[in-house]
């Protein structure tokens, strides 16, 4: 999903558009947030394949990480290091990042975001 096919709403502080239709735009705009910075939450995975199942979203709306280039470097840096301090925070020493990218790699919302899973892990490959 492309977000110049989207209803969109301006981001007051980002200059760029959040579409109106895209679920994690509106989780990120009024989603149960176990973490929050400037511009990136995590909530928790409605079907976690973990113990602690979270997605790191960021404000700005990109489908995949194949775009991962609109992300200025250090806006970048900012969303590693929020994922490294929320599983931190979660009391998680040991555990894995998932990016899914398209389809065929398992993307089912096209709106970049990350995956941290620890603890006993669920379906998924070891």
């Amino acid at each position: 999903m492309s977000s110049s096919t989207c209803a969109e709403q301006r981001s007051p502080r980002r200059g760029f558009s959040l579409p109106d239709d895209c679920l994690f735009c509106q989780l990120y705009r009024e989603g149960d947030h176990v973490a929050s910075t400037d511009g990136f939450v995590a909530i928790h995975d409605i079907n976690p394949r973990a113990d602690v199942h979270l997605l790191v979203i960021p404000e700005r709306h990109v489908p995949s990480f194949r775009e991962i280039a609109e992300f200025p470097a250090d806006e970048a840096k900012r969303m590693l290091e929020f994922v490294v301090e929320t599983a931190l925070a979660q009391g998680l020493e040991d555990y894995r990042v998932v990016v899914n990218v398209g389809e065929g790699g398992g993307q089912t919302i096209f709106h970049l975001h990350w995956h941290i899973l620890g603890g006993r892990m669920r379906g998924l490959p070891a």
